[in-house]
Order: C-alpha cells, then sequence, then structure tokens
C-alpha cells in the first residue's frame, strides 16, 4: 500500500494544519518562515510551485498518508539534476503525531524506489543536523550511507548548522 503521493493544491489546508500543531517542534529544524507560510494561502503558492517544478523534472514533490489517507506530511526529491550526475536531493517530514510509526521510513523507502525506477536517478543524497538521530535513523534504515559532514551547511531558526550528509546509489 502506497504511503506517499503526489501532492495536489487540495492538500493545502491539511499541510497548513500540520505545519501550525509542528511549529514549535519543528522550528529548531527549519529555517525561520514568515507567517504566510503557516497559512492555506501560502501552502498553495509552494505547493503550486512545487507542481511546475515538478513538471520541469527538477522536483517529486509528495504528500505522506496516514492510516486513514489523512496528510501527515511531506517528501520531496529536489534539486534533481539530469545528465552525467543523475541525482536529487530529499527531503521529509512528519507530523509528531504520527511519528515512530514507521511512516517517515516509509515514505523514504517509496520515493528511492520512485527516485531510482521511475525517475532514472543513480544517487540521492540527504542531510539532517548533527542532532538529529531520529532522521538518521530513517535515512540508515533506508540503506543511506554518511558519507561526510558539511559545516555551517543550512541556517535554521537563525543559527548556522553542520549537517551529517547521507547518500544512497542506485543498486546499494
Amino acid at each position: 500500500m502506497a504511503v506517499t503521493r503526489l501532492v495536489a493544491t487540495t492538500d493545502a489546508e491539511a499541510l497548513a494544519d500540520v505545519l501550525r500543531r509542528n511549529r514549535r517542534a519543528m522550528a529548531a529544524l527549519e529555517p525561520k518562515r514568515p507567517e504566510i507560510y503557516f497559512t492555506e494561502k501560502g501552502q498553495r503558492a509552494i505547493i503550486q510551485d512545487a507542481l511546475r517544478r515538478y513538471e520541469e523534472g527538477v522536483s517529486f514533490p509528495r504528500v505522506i498518508l496516514g492510516p486513514d489517507d489523512s496528510v501527515v506530511g511531506r517528501v520531496n526529491l529536489n534539486e534533481i539534476v539530469r545528465g552525467p550526475s543523475m541525482k536529487g536531493v530529499l527531503g521529509y517530514y512528519v507530523d509528531e503525531a504520527h511519528q515512530g510509526r514507521g511512516l517517515a521510513s516509509a515514505a523514504v523507502d517509496e520515493i528511492v524506489q520512485l527516485a531510482f525506477v521511475r525517475l532514472g536517478l543513480h544517487r540521492i543524497e540527504a542531510g539532517t543536523r548533527l542532532d538529529n538521530h531520529s532522521s538518521q535513523r530513517v535515512l540508515e534504515k533506508n540503506g543511506f550511507v554518511r558519507f561526510g559532514v558539511a559545516r555551517d551547511y543550512l541556517r535554521l531558526a537563525g543559527t548556522w548548522h553542520d549537517h551529517v550528509l547521507y547518500e544512497r546509489i542506485f543498486g546499494d
């Protein structure tokens, strides 16, 4: 059974609800966001942009579904590069109320399979803050291998943070 599907503009309200409920929990893992980001209008604009990038072939935006098919998060393959690289960058989040149930792992597994089989990519990269052990476990459970640490990789919550870098190569 699929745990993800292509994001749709009709998901804007559900995603805004997830983001508002998880705002405090996700604050340290996210860049500073304007208030509109947490609204249905803001999420609709983000989804429209994601779908435009999907049509251009540079993004693969999906929602994560809970057991009742409700939207409980996002999983995205961004920065898709064709040519010699054939790679993409993975990102995801799950509503705190649904964490610990294997949804993130199942969603990552699903998008990895789609990336390698449907999109024909060779490499998927992901990064996590050094202290984000739960996300690191999700990646490792899905065959990602740690290959380094990037200093001052992302500015989150107003501060630059080092990130552990992971990769998964087709066939591994």
